[in-house]
């Protein structure tokens, strides 16, 4: 098949598989929600929002190593369950971290950590609380060492696992953000290119309100409207981001509806919302898709300064805005990394969906060779 033979989606396939960096790019974001949607599977710690954490052991660096002891609680059992893999566990039995332990006759004996090892805490529990009395049992389900990977936060929790989860929030504002920013933006965009006149007058007006608002005040007025919640950062998200789609769609359907096609169609008798959703909005998504990739990452960022300024995701919905709140004091306390490691990786996330959207920007344009 020649070139000029082949559809302009296989064309625009073929540009941006030659991209290196926005295959790489889309690659790593698939990547990271395939991560982001089993994240209670690969997070060290799989309780509900990796929530589990102790004082004694809070803002240890990466590579950190300790004991842990599991007190079980008579009369419940740690089940695991298909949704725990997606909502994480409920309940699981507690843990104390130690620095050491012993086992006399009938009771075992153990040091709870402390950073100061003259100051620990020497407390005994029955060995009939493990529901045995055999001491190989013992040492093997209820005494294991846990390293966490790249430290803890100031709660004591498991730093990894608080940012696989987080991933969930960034990565689903953006989804739930640009597509509604899409389908009021189409909406607004395609009414007002096809009709023109008083309409697009009405629409541009609305646009032109929406734009000389500061976008980080206006959604904090829409949260503040809705309230503090997790969906409700996203509809304001989404609110917000609609007028430039709206903008880009007018256009293109101002030059669109213009074309021989279009005459065709309206001299066939064809309705107007016909002509608008079967010829004219498909032969426009092209920079609309770049936009989106751009919407995206803007979404993310936005999340995470509402979250910064605690009108974002609630605790204790671990996200990566809410985690640098939490944290950017220690960066000048000599731990740096509690604050940047979920700087990384938004910049990552970022990055790659403006790499993607540059890519897909190339491949696009249907008058580059």
């Amino acid at each position: 098949m020649s070139r000029n033979n082949q559809s302009l989606t296989i064309l625009a396939l073929q540009k941006f598989k030659k991209n290196f960096w926005g295959v790489l790019s889309l690659s790593f974001i698939l990547i990271l929600v395939f991560i982001a949607v089993f994240a209670y599977v690969f997070a060290p710690d799989n309780t509900k929002n990796a929530n589990w954490g102790d004082l004694s052991i809070h803002s240890k660096s990466p590579g950190f190593t300790v004991e842990m002891l599991t007190l079980p609680v008579p009369g419940k059992t740690e089940e695991t369950h298909l949704s725990d893999y997606f909502t994480g566990k409920e309940f699981i039995q507690p843990k104390v971290p130690i620095l050491g332990y012993e086992i006399n006759n009938d009771s075992l004996t153990y040091t709870e950590y402390a950073n100061d090892p003259d100051l620990a805490v020497t407390k005994s529990v029955p060995l009939t609380v493990f529901g045995t009395t055999n001491l190989e049992t013992i040492k093997s389900d209820f005494i294991k060492e846990q390293k966490f990977i790249l430290g803890t936060d100031s709660q004591g929790r498991d730093l990894l696992s608080r940012l696989i989860v987080g991933s969930r929030v960034s990565i689903a504002i953006g989804f739930v953000a640009v597509f509604i920013s899409l389908l009021v933006g189409i909406f607004f965009g395609a009414i007002a290119g096809f009709f023109g006149g008083k309409v697009d007058a009405f629409v541009m007006w609305l646009v032109n309100i929406i734009w000389s608002i500061p976008t980080l005040l206006l959604v904090i007025a829409i949260t503040l409207a809705l309230g503090k919640g997790f969906w409700q950062v996203f509809v304001a998200v989404g609110l917000t981001m609609w007028v430039e789609v709206a903008r880009v769609v007018r256009g293109q359907v101002m030059s669109i509806k213009q074309m021989q096609f279009v005459t065709a169609a309206r001299a066939l008798g064809y309705k107007n919302v016909r002509i608008i959703f079967n010829h004219i909005l498909p032969n426009s998504m092209a920079p609309v898709i770049v936009i989106s990739a751009a919407n995206f990452a803007s979404a993310i960022l936005v999340e995470s300064g509402l979250s910064f300024l605690g009108l974002g995701a609630q605790p204790p919905v671990p996200s990566w805005g809410g985690m640098i709140k939490d944290h950017y004091n220690y960066i000048i306390l000599g731990k740096p990394y509690l604050a940047l490691a979920p700087g990384i990786a938004m910049l990552l996330l970022v990055l790659a969906f403006m790499m993607v959207g540059n890519a897909l920007r190339d491949a696009l344009d249907v008058k580059a060779e």
